[in-house]
């Protein structure tokens, strides 16, 4: 593993860092929204404070805190692996590219030192799950990983309710951003309650300090909404969400490669609409984790 030398002095300092996953880069958009998009994230956290450390594996090595070279050779190289926990032996063996998931982001993250990640959805309980099985191992992951995961919710294509039944199993504690909802991804919320509402950055970190102190293991999951502006009406979305839930079956499309599928398909169908409020949704997390992280920092995490 090696960790940039930003990265390393601002953690040795007990500063604010902000881990950035990298499957958003290969997998999640288009180029060059995709390293658009991440370069704007970075400079996000930069502006509220902390140190942004986006995750990759190039040619075997991990890699906390991609310089902009390599994160632009991730935005246009095909070919490169998604990968989840179950992933990394072969792809560091193999000394192949990789992009690390949410779960795996989280555990190279924990290795790292850094307590604090932003990505833009959870993975979750998918749609018909009760028949296929199909769940996330960010769920998983989250119950395990020392970390504290900032989103907007878990993806528009999952069952929302299962997968916050999935997080209370595993003993996750979940908080959402001035509202007593989940967030809905590309809407501002569901109708599923949240076990706690924060008002300020500083009172989520305080919950997450005092997670720690206490030597609970695993991670808190903090919702944050889109901001209205850039959200898409329930009845919108869902419509479009079906419809392509219904072409991946028909396709045969299933596990890893679902949600790359889904999310492409979405973006497709709602004529970039769904991509454009993904990228804001991401952007407003990477302010509220930066500001957080520092507040956090300040407790002495």
């Amino acid at each position: 593993m090696k960790i940039a030398p930003e990265v390393k002095k601002a953690l040795e300092e007990g500063r604010a860092v902000v881990a950035l996953e990298s499957t958003i880069i290969s997998h999640g958009m288009p180029y060059p929204k995709n390293v658009e998009t991440a370069r704007l994230v970075e400079k996000t956290v930069r502006e509220n404070g902390a140190i942004p450390a986006t995750i990759g594996i190039i040619e075997g090595e991990v890699v906390i805190g991609m310089n902009d070279e390599e994160i632009e050779e991730f935005g246009k190289r095909k070919g490169v692996a998604k990968v989840s926990k179950r992933d990394l032996p072969v792809v560091i063996a193999k000394k192949m590219w990789g992009a690390t998931t949410v779960s795996a982001t989280m555990l190279c993250a924990e290795k790292a030192g850094i307590p604090l990640f932003v990505t833009g959805g959870i993975g979750g309980v998918h749609r018909g799950a009760e028949t296929t099985f199909d769940i996330s191992r960010d769920l998983k992951e989250l119950g395990e990983c020392d970390v504290t995961v900032v989103c907007s919710g878990a993806k528009a294509i999952l069952d929302i309710p299962k997968t916050l039944e999935y997080l209370e199993t595993e003993g996750v504690t979940v908080l959402s951003n001035k509202s007593k909802t989940f967030a809905n991804f590309y809407s501002v919320s569901s109708s599923d309650p949240v076990d706690y509402a924060f008002q300020t950055p500083e009172e989520a970190a305080s919950i997450i300090a005092a997670k720690r102190a206490f030597g609970l293991r695993g991670g808190i999951l903090i919702s944050n909404p889109v901001p209205e502006e850039f959200a898409l009406p329930h009845e919108y979305i869902d419509s479009i969400v079906d419809q392509a839930v219904k072409e991946a079956e028909e396709q045969g499309v299933r596990g890893k490669d679902s949600t790359p599928f889904l999310l492409k398909r979405i973006v497709e169908l709602s004529g970039g609409k769904s991509l454009d409020s993904n990228i804001h949704l991401v952007v407003n997390n990477a302010k509220l984790g930066a500001q957080i992280a520092v507040a956090l920092a300040k407790e002495g995490r």
